[in-house]
C-alpha cells in the first residue's frame, strides 16, 4: 500500500499529461505531491523527509515550470532529486561517518559493515546515474519519450536496482534454515 501511495502522484502526473499537456501534469503533479505530505500533517505523523525533499522540489520546479510556461524546470527536477540523494548518500558516510542505507535498513538486516558501505556507495552512484541519465533523455528525445521514461523508465530501473540489491545482500544474511538444521544435529547428538 505504502509504495502505490508513493506514486500516486507520478501517475497523475502521467495520465493528465496524456490527456492535456506537460503544464496541466506539472500541476497536477504539485496538488497531488501537496496532498501526500498533507495526509501525514492530517494524521499527525512524522512527514517522511524524502516525501518533503520531493514535494519541495516538485513546488519549486513544477511551480517555475508553470509560470516561465518552460518544461525545462520540470526536467532538470529529476535530475536534481537523484542528485541530493546521492550527495545525501556520499556526504553522510564520508563527511559525517553515518550510513543512511544501514540507518533504515539495519533493524531489518544484519551485514557486516564493509557490506553496508558497498550497498550504500552502490545506492549513491545508482542514484547518480539516473539523474545523467535522466538528462540525457530529456534533451536527445521528445518530451512524450522524456515523460514515459520518467513514470516508466525510471520506475523500472530503481525496481530492477532494489531486486539486484536484494540479491546481492542474500549471501550475506544469517541463513535461518541452517540454524535450524545445525541445532537439529547438537540435539541429536545430545540424545546419542
Amino acid at each position: 500500500m505504502h509504495a502505490i501511495f508513493e506514486y500516486i502522484p507520478l501517475i497523475i502526473f502521467f495520465v493528465v499529461n496524456k490527456f492535456a499537456d506537460i503544464y496541466w501534469a506539472t500541476g497536477a503533479l504539485i496538488i497531488t505531491s501537496a496532498l501526500q505530505v498533507l495526509y501525514y500533517v492530517i494524521k499527525k505523523e512524522k512527514i517522511p523527509t524524502r516525501h518533503l525533499v520531493v514535494f519541495l522540489m516538485v513546488a519549486v520546479f513544477g511551480g517555475l515550470t508553470i509560470f516561465f510556461h518552460n518544461d525545462a524546470f520540470i526536467k532538470w527536477k529529476v535530475t536534481i532529486i537523484n542528485g541530493l540523494f546521492a550527495s545525501a548518500l556520499l556526504i553522510s558516510y564520508y563527511g559525517f561517518n553515518k550510513n543512511i542505507i544501514k540507518q533504515f535498513l539495519g533493524e531489518a538486516l544484519t551485514l557486516p559493515e564493509n557490506i553496508w558501505a558497498r550497498l550504500n556507495l552502490a545506492w549513491a552512484f545508482f542514484f547518480t546515474f539516473c539523474a545523467i541519465l535522466n538528462i540525457y533523455i530529456a534533451y536527445s528525445y521528445e518530451l512524450e519519450t522524456w515523460v514515459n521514461f520518467k513514470v516508466f523508465g525510471l520506475t523500472g530501473l530503481t525496481f530492477v536496482f532494489a531486486i539486484s540489491s536484494v540479491l546481492f545482500l542474500y549471501k550475506y544474511m544469517p541463513q535461518e534454515e541452517n540454524k535450524d538444521d545445525e541445532n537439529t544435529q547438537n540435539n541429536n547428538s545430545e540424545i546419542n
